[in-house]
């Protein structure tokens, strides 16, 4: 028997985007629901909800999140997450000066990657079969004050991406650059623009499923685990 694992996009904006919510995903599959990044506007519906993961523990929404998550009565983390046949693996991105990650949602099937926010491509997303990528910049990096980081751009995202065996990739962080270019008519040479509210539907095949999420684990900033 196959199951769906449902993406939706909640937000595709970066940081005060004045065009779209927060760059979010909701993952549903086989009754569980779990929330990545997100923030005001780009909420979960209302209901159940397993867990809140965010790829940074400490970014500018850190407070607001903590307190929607707080109204589903889960707590904002950076953790693994197994649901079942669906296992959500978080590993380390290099984007800033403290520890930040992103995700990668396994099946027995398909693989999809959630990072939105990376200065580098990360190499462990190489084979997924989708993957919600960083579109701050459009042609060039958006490098962070002091050289501790920043944005990798959307030509750099979609050639590293093809390199790395990507099937699907969707820009699922655009920034005020990347918004500029989309309203001059520019398309990526790779890839697709997110579309907030946009599901992306998968079949897996079903394994053994467990009646409620189990948290393992979060790496640690140089890829090793903290309990």
């Amino acid at each position: 028997m196959n199951r769906w694992l449902r993406l939706t996009l909640l937000g595709v904006g970066a940081m005060n985007s004045p065009r779209f919510a927060p760059a979010g995903l909701l993952l549903q599959y086989a009754g569980h629901v779990v929330a990545f990044d997100g923030g005001p506007g780009a909420e979960p519906p209302p209901g159940r909800l397993d867990v809140w993961l965010v790829t940074d523990e400490k970014s500018e929404l850190r407070s607001r999140l903590r307190r929607l998550a707080a109204a589903y009565g889960v707590r904002m983390r950076a953790g693994d997450v197994e649901l079942g046949a669906v296992r959500v693996r978080c590993h380390p991105v290099a984007h800033t000066s403290h520890p930040t990650y992103g995700y990668r949602i396994e099946t027995q099937g398909p693989t999809v990657v959630w990072a939105p926010e990376f200065w580098e491509f990360p190499e462990w997303a190489a084979g997924a079969d989708l993957m919600f990528a960083e579109a701050a910049g459009w042609n060039r990096p958006i490098r962070f004050r002091g050289g501790v980081g920043g944005h990798a751009s959307v030509r750099t995202v979609g050639e590293q991406a093809a390199r790395h065996g990507v099937r699907r990739l969707v820009y699922a962080h655009i920034g005020r650059p990347t918004l500029r270019a989309i309203d001059a008519g520019a398309k990526p040479e790779v890839g697709e623009w997110g579309g907030q509210g946009r599901t992306y539907s998968l079949r897996v095949p079903a394994g053994e499923d467990r009646k409620g999420p189990a948290v393992t684990r979060r790496p640690g900033r140089f890829g090793g685990t903290r309990r």
